[in-house]
């Protein structure tokens, strides 16, 4: 919760924060604070527990967390087509606007693969998944795989575990670009490697020297969108530059300054996390 991480079916289901109902944490003037409740509908003020939500430990230290579920789905199905990124990204915004039960996508470029590969998961009722695989495997050339062989899979992708992520180049950096789901392809600067795309197109990491980290921001915010550091060099490395780099001088920024001064005026918790000066 902390961290703000959502797994892959982010564009279907929604983010981490949206599943926060309430919490407890203790603020950096040893104050134990509590907000939000434990049922879906209360009046609780501002709502706190969905700030809390990526704030990567720097507000407070989160004791207790109240948070919603869903049942599980009756039926699911991973589909895989072969296709490059921009007819991936096409199909995914073509889809996206249809009644069809999507839950979660990746694509990714193998380099000993000529084309890429999108696998796309359905989740819902069996009938309408039952519906949906006939439907889109009948109009793009692809194949139903054997559900229990991809579950793994798709918890690795959760976890940032597949062998695209395992495999990075020990002076490579792992950037996360948060962008429109319906940003078009990015022509990423030489020397980059990936991308490897989630979220039907919303999430997008790159594999990148330290070097390039402006350049990505900057293509990250061409289109609406933003640019992280999500691990250092090296493999399994995940400390080094703050992981938020917005300017000094940004209203994000400042909004941040804010908080931090807020829940934590002497910057005790995790300090230079996401700013050098706190």
């Amino acid at each position: 919760v902390a961290a703000g991480l959502s797994g892959p079916a982010r564009a279907s289901v929604g983010a981490v924060r949206d599943f926060m109902l309430g919490l407890e944490m203790l603020n950096g003037r040893g104050e134990l604070l509590r907000y939000g409740g434990q049922v879906m509908k209360n009046v609780a003020g501002y709502d706190v527990s969905r700030l809390m939500a990526g704030s990567w430990g720097t507000l407070g230290l989160l004791t207790e967390l109240s948070l919603k579920v869903l049942p599980v789905a009756p039926a699911e199905a991973t589909l895989r087509f072969a296709c490059t990124q921009q007819q991936a990204l096409q199909w995914l915004n073509q889809w996206g606007g249809q009644p069809l039960p999507l839950n979660a996508s990746c694509w990714l470029h193998a380099p000993d693969q000529p084309e890429g590969t999108l696998y796309l998961r359905l989740r819902g009722a069996r009938a309408a998944v039952q519906a949906a695989c006939q439907r889109l495997l009948g109009e793009c050339s692809g194949e139903l795989l054997d559900n229990a062989l991809v579950v793994p899979d798709w918890k690795l992708c959760r976890e940032q575990a597949l062998p695209w992520f395992a495999e990075r180049a020990p002076e490579h950096c792992l950037w996360r670009l948060s962008v429109p789901q319906t940003a078009p392809m990015l022509a990423l600067p030489q020397g980059c490697t990936g991308p490897f795309i989630e979220w039907h197109g919303a999430q997008r990491w790159v594999q990148a020297p330290r070097g390039l980290g402006a350049q990505l921001q900057a293509l990250a915010a061409s289109v609406g969108g933003s640019a992280t550091l999500f691990r250092a060099e090296g493999a399994g490395q995940i400390g080094g530059s703050p992981v938020f780099a917005a300017a000094a001088d940004s209203a994000l920024a400042v909004l941040h300054q804010r908080l931090k001064q807020a829940f934590d005026p002497h910057a005790i918790f995790n300090p230079g996390r996401l700013a050098s000066a706190w």
